[in-house]
């Protein structure tokens, strides 16, 4: 039986999966942590890749690889392929003011909005590598000028699986292309001159490759020194490996609560938004991925936990324990800024707190719906664009919580649908490489197993005081913002 393997390069951990190619029961598995922080040297996602890859029973009786990685992440490397300086993660949020730099200069700020929407089917924010490489010129000149070629971390991490051959063997996919800012989702071709704008000159970028387009040969280095054959597949960024992992099709919305909140769903065509709420990407399959992203997921949970000093289990516990709603106290979780609405200096706030709402078990329920609240939000913009939300799939760390999966249909307003716990990431890029190894015009048709279905009467007024509430946050220290 040929097997594959799949890697979920994320924020916080590296995770390897060593499937089946045909049928994708999995086979073997491992991870590794990577570092803290919104700037990390790249050489620590490596390192943490063979340490997983070590961990998963190595790579060397597998026909193919691919690698899924955070989206935006800016890598910048020089003539020699050195790395220049550790790479930005889209939730460094120091390259806001870039973002609106970009925006100004575009015509000012409708018109602005308008052109990146056309041009990019995005509007600028800090999460994306254009807005990272305008704040790298304006700030770090002496780095700036040793950069040669600009990539993204799955891109990196890939070209790296093939022994770093040269910067002209750089290769990236559509989904991760979408989400640097000089890229067209419309046209499949890279906007070079935005590229220019932004850093002020040209870069060498990776080469687009096709859904199931071999990105090259695993170095049999990688392999211990055992000549190998085993092809690399093109990758994607972490959403459009998502969608793949878990199946979406027509009418499904998936939403993602790790790290950050992820809202989206598979299109035909593709989106632009002025508005910038939804960014126009594209998927790993051709097609179209619009989605919404919110800085604040699964940690507000954390933050929660640790609030109450208490575990994610008696988290759940206390916010079930509480009434929808949680008789008046909201939270609006901007607990590291925001990206969605584009807040970047926004702090999280509480409100309607009283005698009788001042328990442990409401702050958890308020907690729990105000990270909902926010990826609701977002759905709404995503049907707003067209999408159909006839189910939502709920996949993420933040989806294990009881209280999550019990609440979410409440908040969302339909039917919530929770497949096995899952590294779906990982295995959406598992399923790439399938396809990359086996052929075909679509991936394998591989299964979740077992799904969980959670119904509820949808509760309006959450959501209205979640808003009453969203609308006075404080967008910087000392200036609240809204009526």
């Amino acid at each position: 039986m040929p097997l594959v393997a799949g890697v979920d390069s994320s924020t916080q951990s590296c995770k390897v999966v060593v499937r089946d190619a045909e049928t994708g029961a999995l086979v073997r598995q491992g991870r590794a942590p990577h570092p803290d922080g919104t700037e990390v040297d790249p050489r620590a996602w490596w390192d943490a890749l063979l340490t997983a890859v070590d961990a998963a029973g190595g790579l060397a009786d597998v026909a193919a690889v691919s690698v899924a990685g955070q989206q935006h992440g800016m890598v910048c490397l020089d003539a020699a392929g050195q790395v220049v300086r550790p790479a930005l993660l889209w939730n460094d949020t120091r390259s806001a003011e870039a973002a609106r730099e970009l925006i100004e200069e575009a015509g000012g700020d409708a018109t602005g909005r308008r052109f990146w929407a056309g041009a990019t089917g995005s509007v600028p924010v800090a999460s994306f590598t254009a807005t990272k490489l305008r704040w790298l010129a304006r700030h770090e000149p002496a780095n700036a000028d040793r950069v040669a070629a600009v990539c993204l971390p799955h891109d990196w991490l890939t070209w790296r699986l093939a022994g770093a051959p040269g910067l002209d063997a750089l290769r990236t996919d559509r989904g991760d292309a979408s989400g640097t800012g000089y890229w067209s989702p419309r046209t499949g071709e890279y906007r070079l001159d935005l590229l220019d704008r932004a850093f002020g000159r040209r870069l060498q970028v990776p080469a687009v490759l096709g859904p199931a387009e071999p990105a090259g040969v695993l170095d049999p280095a990688v392999l211990g020194g055992r000549a190998g054959d085993v092809l690399l597949g093109p990758g994607t960024g972490d959403n459009a490996a998502a969608a793949l992992g878990v199946g979406a099709g027509p009418g499904d919305v998936v939403v993602s609560i790790g790290t950050s909140g992820t809202v989206f769903a598979v299109a035909d065509a593709p989106a632009a938004d002025a508005a910038g709420a939804v960014a126009g990407f594209a998927d790993a399959t051709g097609r179209y991925l619009p989605l919404v992203c919110t800085l604040n997921a699964a940690r507000v949970l954390d933050a929660a936990a640790a609030l109450l000093r208490v575990g994610l289990d008696e988290v759940a516990e206390l916010a079930l324990a509480v009434p929808p709603g949680a008789d008046g106290l909201v939270m609006v979780p901007y607990l590291e800024g925001e990206r969605t609405p584009n807040r970047p200096l926004a702090t999280g706030s509480v409100h309607g707190l009283t005698l009788s709402n001042a328990t442990a078990g409401h702050l958890a329920r308020a907690a729990v719906e105000g990270m909902l609240c926010a990826l609701a939000d977002g759905l709404d913009a995503l049907i707003a664009q067209g999408a159909t939300a006839d189910r939502v799939i709920l996949v993420g760390g933040g989806a294990r919580s009881a209280a999550v999966r019990r609440i979410a249909p409440q908040v969302f307003g339909c039917p919530v649908v929770v497949p096995p716990p899952g590294e779906y990431v990982a295995d959406g890029a598992a399923r790439q490489a399938a396809w990359v190894a086996l052929g075909g015009a679509t991936p394998p048709p591989w299964t979740l197993g077992a799904t969980e279905r959670y119904a509820a009467e949808a509760v309006p007024a959450i959501r209205e005081r979640y808003a009453q509430a969203r609308d006075r946050i404080v967008d910087r220290p000392g200036v609240v913002t809204g009526p």
